[in-house]
């Protein structure tokens, strides 16, 4: 019996590889495209961090450094839980993009390690791509951050993704039940996480019905732990206000995301759309 569970979890674990493996191979596929696409991400960052300067030019009286810091940190949460739908969203797409839906889903792994591994995945490109993003654009404004905890600020993202991920199993359902708009809603479904969130803004501007949503959004405790740990230096032990949260949301998505996916996918197979483009 015991024999029998190793063997199975080491399957299991050898499939989690497989599944990361074949997205690591993927992004060294169309490098170049990831290379556009962080240029343009940078562009797009650099356009929403110059605000604070362009205040300040018109006569504005801000604390500079902080309102920059502030903005860039949104802009690359915003970039960050871009990856990370972008990957979950697109597990079926890329999928039928490559003409192995079919052989994914009939392989021997369960769907719980599928989407555990392209999580994964998600996340330790994107933590690798958020890094690069916010040292280029600190580097163009000479930022100073001297009481800076980045190891608190990492591990709060760390917790955070937990939530992300389960929600990016939500939204990767949306092209299975509606292969031709499916993946346009799953970017749709992350703008209005984001404008409950206080991406560039304090929740206590937003309209009192969008700030009962924002209690229930990952990623305003995580822009807030992440500002705190930055800005003011917060250790890791003062951030558990922040972490909590994150914990129970964490623990409510994945279950919760999971099980939406897979019905589906028994949608899908059911209506005929596991295969059809549109």
């Amino acid at each position: 019996m015991m024999r029998g569970a190793t063997g199975s979890l080491r399957a299991e674990l050898i499939g989690l590889g497989g599944i990361m493996e074949r997205n690591a191979y993927l992004v060294k596929r169309y490098a170049l495209w990831e290379v556009a696409f962080f240029i343009w991400t940078v562009a797009n960052t650099l356009t929403i961090v110059f605000i604070a300067e362009g205040v300040v030019a018109a006569g504005g009286r801000i604390d500079l450094n902080r309102q920059t810091t502030v903005l860039l940190i949104g802009a690359v949460i915003w970039a960050y839980l871009g990856i990370i739908f972008e990957i979950l969203t697109e597990t079926v797409a890329w999928e039928r993009w490559e003409g192995t839906i079919e052989y994914t889903f009939m392989a021997p792994l369960s769907r719980t390690v599928h989407l555990t591994g392209m999580g994964l995945f998600a996340v330790l490109y994107g933590v690798v791509r958020a890094g690069l993003l916010f040292a280029v654009i600190a580097f163009f404004f000479d930022l100073a951050l001297p009481d800076a905890d980045f190891v608190a600020a990492l591990v709060v993202l760390g917790v955070a993704s937990v939530s992300f991920i389960g929600i990016g199993m939500m939204t990767a359902v949306l092209p299975l039940i509606s292969p031709e708009k499916g993946t346009q809603l799953g970017f749709i479904a992350q703008g209005m996480l984001l404008v409950v969130s206080g991406i560039y803004y304090s929740v206590e501007v937003l309209p009192q019905p969008m700030q009962w949503l924002s209690v229930i959004s990952p990623a305003t405790y995580a822009l807030e732990g992440i500002r705190d740990a930055i800005l003011e230096g917060a250790a890791l032990g003062t951030l558990w206000d922040e972490i909590v949260p994150l914990i129970i949301i964490g623990a409510v998505s994945i279950p919760a995301g999971l099980a939406v996916f897979r019905r589906g996918e028994q949608y899908a197979k059911k209506h005929g759309k596991l295969k059809r483009s549109g």
